[in-house]
């Protein structure tokens, strides 16, 4: 009889609670994008331009101050990381037009409909339905997605074009967030960032040139926080925690910036939130702790 082996702590295990947090700072700091856009005084895309633009040359000296080297990507995954940072440009500037034409609730759920098709794609790839914990885990977050959004998500027929935009902004992220994860599979986060990033400028740039928009702005103050809070800790914390965990875990992540955005419109716009609010950000957050659980061996 083999004598039993002591359990070993996996590298996985003890660095699990880092990424789950590092993916809600993501969100929180994610949250502040529509606010950062209504403040700032350029177009839309335009200020989807200047997030990008600014954040860039940080995170390219980041990333190259890690040791890191351009020369060090595979031909292969230069291709990956273009469309990469394209379906971000065109998921920016979608988004960024529908916040300005529709409610801001209803640009976030709309805006972060990767919720459900992320994890969907996690399902597919695996090729396995998901366990019972993480179903309950969908359907508690699914719960408090309704409540979180019940009281202030209207449908009407003016904010149609907003919605619709944001609804195709929520698309074209889920295929940013596929393209990166493969990326991330053979990259550290900052490289990968600072890339996808780059690949954003000039299409973003022709978005709003093609607009007609207003590019140079008077105040920078709001662009200066969109850059920072929104693409260098928002989006950089984000691309850190997709190569650490599962799609589904991701997904519902999102779920924690209407909690957030709804705390923003609750102290710079008075609006209340009630008990329904509550209810849903507690179940979101149950739904995230069950998806972060490791299996029992």
């Amino acid at each position: 009889m083999h004598p039993r082996l002591p359990k070993r702590k996996s590298v996985a295990a003890e660095t699990a609670v880092l990424p789950l947090l590092a993916l809600i700072v993501a969100n929180a700091a994610l949250a502040f994008g529509p606010w950062f856009v209504r403040l700032a005084d350029t177009g839309p895309i335009a200020s989807a331009f200047w997030r990008i633009t600014l954040a860039a040359p940080i995170l390219a000296g980041a990333a190259l101050a890690t040791g890191w080297r351009p020369r060090e990507v595979p031909r292969a995954l230069w291709g990956i990381i273009a469309i990469g940072g394209l379906c971000f440009a065109a998921d920016l500037g979608s988004w960024h037009l529908g916040i300005l034409r529709t409610t801001l609730a209803n640009a976030t759920l709309f805006g972060n409909s990767a919720t459900l098709m992320f994890p969907l794609y996690g399902f597919l790839v695996a090729r396995a339905w998901p366990t019972r914990v993480q179903g309950v885990a969908l359907g508690l977050a699914t719960i408090g997605a309704g409540l979180l959004m019940g009281r202030s998500y209207q449908l009407d027929p003016r904010h149609l074009a907003g919605d619709l935009l944001c609804l195709t902004a929520g698309i074209l992220y889920t295929g940013y967030f596929i393209l990166m994860a493969r990326a991330r599979a053979t990259m550290a986060p900052l490289p990968a960032l600072a890339l996808s990033t780059l690949a954003s400028v000039l299409p973003l740039l022709g978005f709003a040139l093609v607009m007609g928009e207003k590019i140079l702005p008077t105040d920078w103050t709001p662009l200066i926080g969109l850059a920072l809070v929104s693409q260098i800790i928002g989006q950089g914390l984000m691309i850190y925690a997709l190569g650490r965990l599962p799609p589904l875990t991701v997904g519902l992540g999102l779920l924690t910036q209407p909690v957030v955005a709804g705390t923003i419109g609750w102290i710079v716009y008075g609006e209340r939130l009630g008990l329904p609010d509550l209810v849903g950000a507690v179940l979101v957050a149950i739904a995230l702790v069950l998806v972060s659980r490791r299996p029992r061996a």
